[in-house]
């Protein structure tokens, strides 16, 4: 059984906080205060892409990581 690394999950705990704070900062500009800004309405729109280009960027370091593991042993 090969022995399992921590750091590489530990480099991707940034990303984890970056669409956790996404998340709550979406939910904060869905307020009825921000309701007739346009910027906020692109912002939102725009917000399920750049989480997903996040995850692209996860799984791409995943990916990395499993071969670079794969290679070590």
């Amino acid at each position: 059984m090969k022995k399992h690394k921590k750091n590489k999950e530990i480099m991707m705990l940034p990303l984890l906080f970056v669409v956790i704070l996404m998340c709550v900062g979406g939910h904060f500009i869905l307020q009825p205060s921000y309701k007739d800004s346009h910027l906020v309405e692109y912002s939102l729109a725009a917000l399920p892409f750049v989480m997903f280009a996040v995850v692209l960027v996860a799984i791409k370091i995943a990916i990395k990581a499993d071969n670079d593991e794969n290679n070590e042993g």
